[in-house]
């Protein structure tokens, strides 16, 4: 086993965490409370114990850190969270915090440009392209996409790699004329189609994929195109934005919750092409109308004030390092150890997934022995690596390894693993 470093990517928030919680004073030095029960004596007594031989040693986690490995929300850049942190008070020498800031003030307005000036530097959007910082996740532009983009008699085409996928589908049955082209589901979504077979309708208004399915972990490594000259392609891609480059030029529309790996829940962002906007529905909702945040530059009601100014820290924190080529990179480095992990196990672990469209953010996997499963998540526990269950409608185990996933998490989950598989083959 490589040498382990007296440091780990998480020490940095141990260092710098003040105590007492005065950071939401910076200038507080102390305090004092009141009431307090007078400490009573107490002795320590100690016990010899016997090695464990042959266990790995763990890279050791500062006491309120944890390996979050939760699919959404999850976990978040540390300087990131330390410069909030910081901010957390007196934003910038403006005397409050930005959770108390007109979102109709120079200050925030100022926060949410920048974000929009970051988050086009590093996909490299297009001036004809809107971007909009909305609130309702994902899930709200199931019905969003539809009423936006075509009329009640409209045919419309999906996709469908996961659970997530199904559900976009079964919400546009409500406002278009929607066609499932493809379904993985017989298959327990374990692969994503060729497209060279794929019987498009030849008038559909759009094509609407899950680029990732958080569940399942299939991922798109390439994208298939509308068969209308005059559609579409959308993309569900709330469980991999920004963790890779994308041409946005190949899509009219793209949508993606915040909480995986840009910011934490609360904000969904949309980046639509501006020729799609303007045709809403009639009975769109005011919320729900493109039209209306883009002619309000997202200021339409009070957004998510909070989360907006989170999520560009991290398109910050993400250009710093080099943009999407770098974090591409490190990802593929990150599931490339892991799956070899489970490749490598002789089938006491497993991933469905086929090789070719393995989710470089989601890895699902399932034990030889399901009995063990139990066991498996407490011992992980007591490691500090949690959230490794798999989704309800699914069950096993999964990892979900997003950006801020330090390599040190998914290195300690592996010798983790390894260290399982010897004690219970």
């Amino acid at each position: 086993m490589a040498a382990i470093p007296s440091t780990t990517p998480h020490s940095l928030l141990l260092q710098n965490t003040p105590q007492n919680h005065a950071f939401l004073k910076p200038n507080s030095t102390s305090f004092t409370l009141t009431n307090q029960t007078p400490a009573r004596p107490f002795s320590i007594s100690c016990s010899a114990t016997i090695p464990i031989q042959d266990r790995p040693s763990f890279q050791t986690q500062p006491q309120d850190r944890l390996f979050n490995f939760a699919a959404g929300p999850a976990t978040l850049p540390e300087n990131v969270l330390l410069k909030a942190q910081s901010d957390l008070y007196n934003w910038h020498g403006s005397g409050m915090s930005v959770m108390e800031m007109s979102h109709r003030g120079k200050d925030f307005r100022s926060i949410i440009e920048k974000a929009e000036v970051d988050l086009r530097a590093l996909l490299n959007i297009p001036e004809n392209y809107a971007v909009l910082f909305l609130q309702g996740g994902a899930t709200t532009q199931f019905a969003a996409v539809p009423l936006n983009l075509c009329r009640p008699d409209d045919t419309v085409d999906y996709l469908v790699t996961g659970s997530w996928g199904d559900k976009a589908f079964k919400e546009a049955q409500k406002y278009c004329k929607p066609k499932v082209i493809w379904s993985g589901k017989s298959e327990k979504y374990v692969r994503v189609p060729s497209f060279d077979g794929l019987e498009h309708s030849p008038n559909a208004k759009y094509l609407h994929i899950c680029a990732n399915e958080t569940i399942y972990g299939v991922e798109f490594k390439d994208y298939p195109v509308s068969s209308n000259p005059n559609g579409v392609l959308v993309a569900d891609m709330s469980s991999n934005f920004c963790s890779k480059p994308v041409d946005v030029t190949k899509f009219g529309l793209i949508y993606a919750g915040a909480q995986k790996n840009v910011g934490p829940a609360g904000v969904c962002i949309v980046i639509v092409r501006k020729d799609l906007i303007g045709n809403a529905q009639e009975v769109t909702p005011v919320m729900l109308d493109y039209k209306i945040h883009a002619e309000n530059n997202s200021l339409y009601n009070t957004p998510p004030c909070f989360g907006i100014y989170m999520c560009g820290l991290v398109f910050e924190d993400l250009l710093k390092h080099g943009g999407l080529e770098e974090v591409e990179k490190k990802n593929k480095n990150k599931a490339g150890i892991l799956y070899n992990a489970i490749d490598e196990s002789k089938g006491f672990y497993r991933c469905p997934v086929e090789k070719p469209v393995r989710s470089l953010m989601n890895v699902p996997f399932t034990l030889e022995k399901s009995e063990l499963e139990a066991e498996f998540l407490k011992e992980a526990a007591k490691e500090k690596m949690v959230e490794l269950k798999g989704h309800r409608s699914v069950g096993g185990m999964r990892a979900s390894i997003y950006n801020a996933m330090p390599l040190a998490g998914v290195e300690n989950l592996v010798a983790f693993m390894k260290d399982f598989q010897a004690r219970h083959a």
